[in-house]
């Protein structure tokens, strides 16, 4: 038994941001993905997987019945005969790992469930975001829900506040074209829940609420401004700002051989990078105008393009 495929997603923007409603863009990256599955001999990750999923049950009987309700009969059924996330989303790389799994489950077990093919009014994607942070706060204590909601709807989400998500149309890419965004493997994975928790004792500090309000989320918002618009020369401007924001003030975030590379982009412009997700290691993102150049420049480094322009 396999279960239709979910994705991953890439935060282009918003990463920090969102918590203090600043604009934020996902995509679904289709590069990795999951499904629910059972097999006859299952291996020691999918026992492993099998045996999370008995928690995650136990855990989704107990959320609030007025909002979701799930048939936990069969989805209990299901798990005791072996059912596992079959997965090649890495974990503890900000591509969204529990958002899928989290899609999966509401899409197979939920009662009632708001479907991809209705008319998603905003308060129907409000109502799932509000579900999916329910159901996803099992794996990170405090979740946004976005990263199952990308998952469960397979198209880019633009968030123009807290209470204001839409689903968005991205430009399309050029295949042909010089400038990218990409990926590059930190080697070493992050956990969320410690970087969040630097970020909300920086926020005591007056300092840098009014940095992030000044700058990071302005350059934020005008990035994903510049991206929807298809402004590559205004979202560069941007992009670079945010990286040298991200660089005086997100150090912790950044795993520490990167903060030469880092400022290496800025210097000389062949490339800028920026967290994926909420840093500590997994993906780091970078822009390019010239792909070729960044390569060679980041040799050494695996680069994995995300989208071309």
């Amino acid at each position: 038994m396999k279960g239709p495929l979910f994705y991953s997603k890439i935060l282009l923007f918003g990463e920090y941001g969102i918590i203090k409603d600043s604009k934020g863009l996902s995509i679904p990256y289709s590069f990795y993905n999951g499904a629910l599955k059972t097999d006859e001999n299952p291996s020691e990750t999918a026992i492993k997987s099998n045996e999370s999923l008995k928690r995650y049950t136990d855990y989704l009987a107990t959320l609030d019945s007025e909002l979701v309700n799930f048939d936990l009969n069969t989805l209990k059924s299901h798990v005791d005969e072996g059912m596992y996330f079959d997965s090649s989303i890495p974990q503890g790389y900000g591509v969204g790992s529990s958002g899928a799994l989290v899609a999966a489950i509401y899409d197979k077990y939920a009662q009632d469930k708001i479907t991809v093919l209705e008319n998603l009014t905003r308060d129907k994607l409000l109502t799932l975001k509000t579900i999916f942070a329910a159901m996803e706060s099992f794996f990170h204590g405090k979740s946004s829900g976005l990263d199952p909601l990308n998952s469960y709807l397979s198209i880019p989400i633009l968030i123009n506040s807290k209470d204001n998500i839409e689903a968005t149309g991205i430009p399309s890419q050029k295949t042909d074209g010089k400038g990218a965004v990409f990926l590059i493997d930190s080697g070493v994975t992050g956990e969320t829940a410690p970087m969040v928790s630097i970020f909300m004792e920086n926020m005591k500090q007056e300092g840098f609420r009014k940095m992030l309000k000044n700058q990071f989320i302005k350059h934020t918002d005008a990035c994903v401004e510049d991206f929807l618009n298809g402004d590559v020369k205004s979202l560069f401007r941007n992009t670079k700002q945010l990286s040298k924001v991200v660089l005086n003030h997100f150090k912790p975030m950044i795993p520490s051989q990167f903060h030469e590379l880092w400022k290496k982009g800025l210097e000389t412009n062949d490339y800028y990078l920026k967290l994926c997700g909420s840093g500590g290691g997994g993906y780091i993102l970078g822009f390019t105008e010239d792909i070729k150049k960044a390569k060679e420049s980041l040799s050494g480094h695996k680069l994995e393009v995300v989208y071309n322009f």
